[in-house]
């Protein structure tokens, strides 16, 4: 992200990001993932649970949280966790306060899953068809 001249990083859209954002991200990112690692212990469908990234609010209430992959189980127990996660991130993280979590798939995930399965179509012969993305 290069920066401007004011010491902010901007983003691919050109707007602002500021550092605190981008280190609440990070260490959002890291408790989080830290958490859901002890859970899996305790709760077989948070196994594959992998957290690629935090993206917080300007006024740090909410943090969406995303997701390698959630399966219908998976996001099902994140949803019975959540409170159990927020206290975590409460406890472990010095905010004024606790940003509310809400969990999604990864964007750039299902965008690269998108172009492996038309990959996989044009390497078997077959064309390759918008609009479906889901391989056999």
């Amino acid at each position: 992200m290069p920066a401007s001249r004011h010491g902010r990083a901007r983003d691919a859209a050109g707007a602002a990001r500021y550092p605190r954002t981008w280190r609440v991200n990070q260490v959002l990112r890291q408790v989080v993932a830290e958490e859901l690692e002890r859970l899996a212990d305790a709760d077989e469908r948070l196994r594959l649970v992998t957290v690629t990234s935090v993206d917080v609010t300007a006024d740090l209430r909410h943090a969406t949280v995303f997701l390698a992959s959630i399966a219908d189980e998976a996001a099902e127990a994140l949803d019975e966790r959540r409170p159990q996660l927020q206290r975590a991130v409460g406890r472990q993280v010095r905010m004024k306060r606790t940003p509310q979590l809400r969990f999604a798939a990864d964007p750039a995930v299902v965008a690269g899953e998108r172009v492996e399965a038309v990959l996989r179509r044009l390497g078997r012969g077959q064309p390759a068809v918008d609009g479906d993305p889901t391989p056999e």
